[in-house]
């Protein structure tokens, strides 16, 4: 028995000292993009928000898309819904054309490296491209909860912070 106890406890020991070798980026060496998740990627295909709005949305800024989703529940009037789909619908647009720009630069990024072609110079052009295209679409993502919350009323909004758990009841 103690000889059994001996050989569990030195094989655990032994996948642990190895286990701390591997890097927690080993799983993503068949990433497409290697500096993008699959998750990432498709946020940026699609435009969607990817938490770049959080300043303006746990600070009493609705995003449109949410605020569409509970349309019913915010007794939206036509003409609010109309505006608030007229916002989606331009953030989505500029979203998704500023996601397809970063993809490409971070193909670019990958393939210098991958390529052993990555220098110093290349590499801050290219690395100052994808920091401005992510701060554009940081922007149009906010911007769009700023021209939501012109649209909705004070009592809206209240309404809508519960409904997303951001106050209580």
């Amino acid at each position: 028995m103690k000889k059994y106890y001996f050989i569990t406890v030195l094989i655990f020991s032994l996948n642990i000292l190895n286990a701390q070798h591997h890097s927690h980026y080993s799983s993503e060496t068949g990433n497409e993009i290697k500096a993008l998740t699959s998750e990432q990627i498709n946020g940026y295909i699609t435009g969607e928000g990817m938490g770049l709005a959080k300043a303006a949305e746990l600070n009493h800024y609705p995003g449109p898309k949410h605020v569409l989703d509970l349309a019913k529940k915010l007794n939206l009037t036509q003409l609010q819904i109309d505006s608030t789909k007229k916002i989606f619908d331009s953030m989505k647009e500029k979203t998704v054309n500023i996601g397809k720009i970063i993809i490409e630069k971070e193909k670019l990024l990958d393939h210098l490296f991958k390529n052993n072609k990555a220098d110093e110079e290349s590499l801050r052009n290219l690395v100052k491209e994808i920091a401005e295209y992510q701060g554009e679409l940081r922007l149009v993502h906010l911007n769009a909860h700023i021209q939501q919350k012109d649209i909705l009323t004070p009592e809206q909004i209240s309404v809508y912070d519960k409904l997303r758990g951001y106050i209580a009841d």
